[in-house]
């Protein structure tokens, strides 16, 4: 049997910026669909359960492989929108094995 380990990419994401933010949404919506890409959790209500992490918009996206999500991160596709990212918003991202 033979098991595909999809990917998740979390990002938590201070947003400085709420109206460039929304263009932001926009193109990195498009890249990720473009790129077989998914939402699993886009800035819904969080609690902490456990510890002091205090993530301010918490987004998870789910790929087919840490291949593909690395690829989506460096496509060209996405690179509009990172630099939209990067003047509305200061973030953390990783990319997790699922299983």
């Amino acid at each position: 049997m033979i098991y595909r380990m999809s990917a998740l990419i979390i990002v938590d994401i201070e947003v400085t910026d709420p109206v460039r933010y929304e263009d932001y949404k926009r193109l990195a919506s498009a890249s990720i669909s473009a790129h077989g890409g998914r939402y699993l959790v886009r800035g819904g209500r969080s609690e902490v359960l456990d510890g002091d992490w205090m993530p301010r918009r918490l987004v998870v996206l789910e790929f087919d492989s840490v291949e593909k999500a690395k690829a989506w991160r460096a496509s060209p596709e996405y690179a509009e929108a990172k630099k939209v990212r990067e003047s509305c918003a200061r973030s953390n991202m990783i990319v997790v094995e699922g299983v």
